[in-house]
């Protein structure tokens, strides 16, 4: 019993003593590691540079564009909610401010930051001041054109343009709430356009003839789409020139949610 309880450990010992040949193990290893590719991991000044650079404002830069610049999600979403706690950026090195903000990636993107380097009087702080009073008065949203709505922070010439496209496609904005729809509007700029903006009590959308529009016209509207489009078009054809609206009802693919939200943008009447 005891030689075979210490039979193990012993045997254990004296292996391990013994001197060892690697030089096969070795030779397999060297050869697989000259086939290994060795990438150094990228910095964060890296990879800014390897993105397309353009001028950009922070006070009115959207979440997307800072994004395209190489800002991570993190530092955008603090730069968004210094915005709307108030902060502003008057000068470059306002930028510094922000918590996470990397030196190396400030000196990379210093040329293309749209704020002068250092305020030489008070002009330049008088006429910030008037350019957020020239938006504190209300605009009419299916009138505003690009350079309104950039006037408002968070909203850049890419928003702008996506705003006032979708506008058109729908045929106007009847509630402040289609905002949403628009891709890319975040929360906090869409509570500052329902802050600055409202919607003509009175405004009548621009309206689409069920009876006289092609498949194609039909499924351009947002709230349409191609699908719908086609069902449309069929049963027309089928069955003959609609006398109203209402009688998009008959279509299977129409429940009443879609209905309620495609009623306002559509007629039967020449």
């Amino acid at each position: 019993m005891v030689v075979l309880i210490f039979s193990e450990p012993a045997y254990r010992y004296w292996f391990v003593r013994q001197p060892h040949e690697f030089t096969k193990e070795k030779d397999e290893l060297d050869s697989l590691i000259k086939t290994w590719k060795w990438e150094e991991q990228d910095s964060a000044v890296d990879k800014i540079s390897a993105r397309r650079l353009f001028l950009f404002n922070p006070n009115v830069t959207s979440r997307e564009e800072f994004v395209e610049l190489g800002f991570s999600n993190a530092l955008t979403n603090r730069i968004i909610n210094y915005r709307m706690k108030g902060g502003k950026f008057l000068v470059k090195k306002d930028l510094m401010k922000i918590y996470g903000m990397d030196s190396a990636v400030y000196k990379k993107l210093f040329l293309f930051i749209d704020l002068p380097e250092k305020i030489e009087n008070e002009n330049v702080v008088k006429s910030f001041e008037r350019k957020e009073k020239s938006i504190t008065v209300k605009f009419d949203l299916n009138t505003a054109d690009t350079s309104q709505l950039i006037k408002i922070y968070g909203i850049g010439p890419k928003l702008s343009q996506r705003i006032v496209i979708y506008r058109n496609k729908l045929g106007g904005f009847i509630s402040l709430e289609q905002l949403k729809e628009v891709y890319g509007l975040d929360s906090a700029v869409i509570h500052e356009l329902f802050k600055k903006s409202f919607i003509e009590e009175n405004f009548k959308p621009g309206l689409i003839n069920i009876n006289t529009a092609t498949e194609k016209e039909l499924g351009d509207h947002p709230y349409i789409k191609y699908k719908l489009a086609k069902a449309i078009t069929a049963y027309r054809f089928q069955h003959g020139a609609y006398r109203t609206v209402d009688d998009l009802k008959k279509i299977a693919l129409m429940d009443d949610a879609k209905f309620q939200k495609i009623k306002p943008y559509l007629s039967a009447n020449p």
